[in-house]
């Protein structure tokens, strides 16, 4: 089978644990993209990110976004595809955070709100906020989130962060009895909510379609949850050998992991 296009999940997938990616792994990207593959980056990170991350590896085709509730091109100019959180939707579940006293943050485009009472925010993005500038991501810490919905109503995400296991599954319990919205995780310890019938899976299927390309030709590489509806899509599913157990179950092939330059060994056996 000769694959046209590879969608790859970003943290814990192509990039290191130092949220690096490789020169094996840049090196063996260039050569797909030289032999006419269409390498796409599908994260679940704010859409600026990824924009960062595809320039810095000279990627040329379309991103996904924020689990693919963002589609654009790949210098980010171009939006293919968009949708936001109903906003009533977003309040009622904001306000159900602050009942519950959990951290939680919500993105657009370009901007990182996060709740600035909360001494979490340094506790779970503490390493990334110098990146984070660096990538042109506004971070706007806020004491009122009314404030902000009453500003705007384009969010594409919102993620909730907790180390309470329990009280997490059962914050999901609840989340998942609204209608007109999606729950997945990324990591053990988050949640993430975007539009009802968003997900990285379906960004592909719209993507592929958009190219010309038969989803049996694509290959999707992921390592957690929210990578599993693009592995369900893709004609060849991988999943990191440090990716959760649920990956690997529903993956083809696991690769190395992404310290051991997974991705790279994954693309030269099967693609190149």
């Amino acid at each position: 089978m000769k694959y046209r296009l590879i969608a790859i999940d970003m943290d814990g997938t192509l990039l290191n644990s130092h949220s690096n990616i490789s020169e094996r792994n840049r090196m063996v990207l260039c050569k797909a993209i030289e032999k006419g593959v269409n390498i796409v980056l599908s994260t679940g990170r704010i859409h600026r990110s990824a924009v960062h991350y595809a320039r810095l590896t000279g990627l040329n085709s379309p991103i996904i976004a924020c689990n693919g509730a963002v589609i654009t091109s790949a210098d980010g100019k171009d939006i293919i595809f968009e949708r936001y959180i109903d906003n009533n939707i977003l309040r009622s579940i904001v306000e159900m955070a602050e009942d519950s006293n959990v951290y939680y943050h919500f993105y657009d485009l370009s901007t990182f709100y996060f709740r600035k009472s909360e001494d979490k925010f340094k506790k779970y993005h503490g390493y990334y906020e110098e990146n984070f500038k660096d990538q042109g991501i506004r971070i706007i810490g806020f004491n009122n989130p009314v404030e902000v919905l009453n500003n705007t109503s384009e969010f594409h995400k919102l993620v909730f962060i907790e180390d309470d296991v329990l009280k997490l599954e059962n914050l999901r319990q609840k989340l998942e009895k609204i209608r007109g919205i999606s729950v997945c995780k990324s990591w053990y310890n988050n949640l993430e909510i975007m539009s009802e019938g968003i997900s990285k899976g379906n960004a592909l299927k719209f993507l592929a379609q958009m190219l010309g390309i038969d989803t049996s030709e694509t290959v999707a590489i992921g390592d957690n949850e929210n990578d599993i509806s693009m592995l369900k899509v893709a004609g060849l599913a991988i999943a990191m050998g440090n990716g959760d157990e649920i990956i690997k179950k529903n993956a083809h092939i696991v690769t190395d992991t992404n310290d051991e330059d997974g991705v790279a060994k994954a693309i030269e056996k099967y693609v190149l």
